[in-house]
């Protein structure tokens, strides 16, 4: 819970080790690599892969976009679309009041959500989201917060006919948050692969612009495992909203892209003035939002139109004073804070969590990608 807010000061981000800019789009060559290009010192325009013999071409996505970085995904989820170009499963799990339970697949490889499942499976009922599966290789899935500091008995899953959008022609719906009057929130206290302590990280998260609170805290990221306030440093998660009990805020009004880095959703590293830098976001109806956590004294906060444009950098610059070094646990909330705190407003499509720390060309590979994927479209 709580502060933030300051002045800002410029740092540059990490770059991938090999090779040039963005190629064109990747193809498979026989064995299907995906090609992608970091910025390297003296780095020249990539080519881009080749369509071998027998080859089709590849579907690119945000954890291809990492994995090519060298900072893959320890954690994807959707209830959208495929977050990695092959991947086939199920993007989450439904339950109706009776318990009964059914998986909610992509329409294919690298595909888009099939609701025509979750449409036969609850015609005439009401469906929760029960599991957000994880599409990264650690099953890093996502149920139902159990009890914890400020839920005293546990969290509750969403109603999955809710935040209905169009996603490149797709139906598809939305994690939606409405607490406290819900208490929706998703956790995972034994997630794997995730960075802890001072281990470098980065999240990013597609979200409805105009549905957020002024209190603590619609958050996805990396959690304390405990449940408690474990203190200063001991979650890193991207937070999305106008909250200023404990802090001053960014420029405006808000809502604002923030890091919640437990006793502080910080915009920038002073919770005592307001961070200009870091302006209010009101006219974008889907929310690209990202959060970089190098190792040190250094924090990113990033925001983008989810459909159109370039990702916008509110704030790098030093941690807040007391959270260097990090104290990371390496669990994973959705919905609501480090210790439970249960009145975030918000609406969750898409987001990823990854190991190490992306290049800023990989962050706008990956904000290319957003946009290309057609929100409300």
């Amino acid at each position: 819970m709580g502060g933030s807010t300051g002045q800002a000061s410029s740092g540059q981000d990490g770059s991938a080790s090999n090779g040039g800019a963005v190629g064109s789009d990747a193809t498979s060559a026989a064995g299907g690599t995906v090609a992608f290009g970091g910025i390297g010192s003296g780095g020249s325009t990539g080519s881009g892969g080749n369509t071998g013999s027998g080859g089709a071409p590849a579907i690119t996505k945000p954890c291809d976009i990492y994995q090519a970085s060298n900072t893959p995904c320890v954690a994807a989820h959707s209830t959208v679309r495929a977050l990695y170009g092959a991947y086939s499963g199920s993007l989450y799990q439904v339950r109706k009041a009776d318990g009964t339970t059914k998986d909610i697949p992509v329409d294919g490889p690298g595909g888009f959500v099939d609701l025509s499942v979750q449409d036969a499976f609850c015609s005439g009922t009401t469906c929760n989201i029960s599991i957000l599966y994880d599409q990264s290789p650690n099953h890093n899935d996502l149920t139902k917060s159990p009890i914890v500091m400020w839920l005293p008995n546990g969290g509750s899953e969403a109603n999955a006919a809710e935040a209905g959008i169009t996603v490149s022609g797709h139906r598809a719906h939305g994690i939606y948050v409405n607490n406290p009057s819900a208490n929706v929130a998703y956790r995972n206290n034994t997630a794997k692969g995730l960075a802890t302590g001072d281990e470098p990280e980065a999240m990013y998260m597609v979200l409805d612009g105009k549905r957020y609170s002024t209190i603590c805290c619609f958050d996805y990221g990396n959690s304390s495992t405990s449940g408690l306030d474990d203190g200063v440093g001991t979650i890193e998660a991207l937070s999305w909203g106008a909250e200023t009990n404990f802090q001053r805020g960014g420029a405006g009004r808000g809502p604002w892209v923030a890091a919640d880095l437990e006793n502080g959703m910080f915009e920038c590293d002073d919770p005592q003035v307001v961070c200009t830098t870091n302006t209010s976001i009101t006219a974008w109806a889907f929310v690209t939002g990202m959060l970089k956590g190098p190792s040190g004294n250094r924090f990113v906060l990033k925001a983008g139109d989810a459909q159109s444009g370039a990702l916008e950098t509110k704030w790098d610059g030093a941690r807040p004073k007391g959270y260097t070094p990090m104290k990371k646990e390496g669990g994973i909330i959705l919905g609501t804070s480090g210790d439970g705190s249960n009145y975030g407003v918000g609406t969750f499509f898409e987001g990823c969590i990854t190991f190490g720390l992306p290049s800023n060309a990989a962050d706008d590979a990956i904000q290319a990608n957003v946009v290309a994927a057609s929100y409300g479209r």
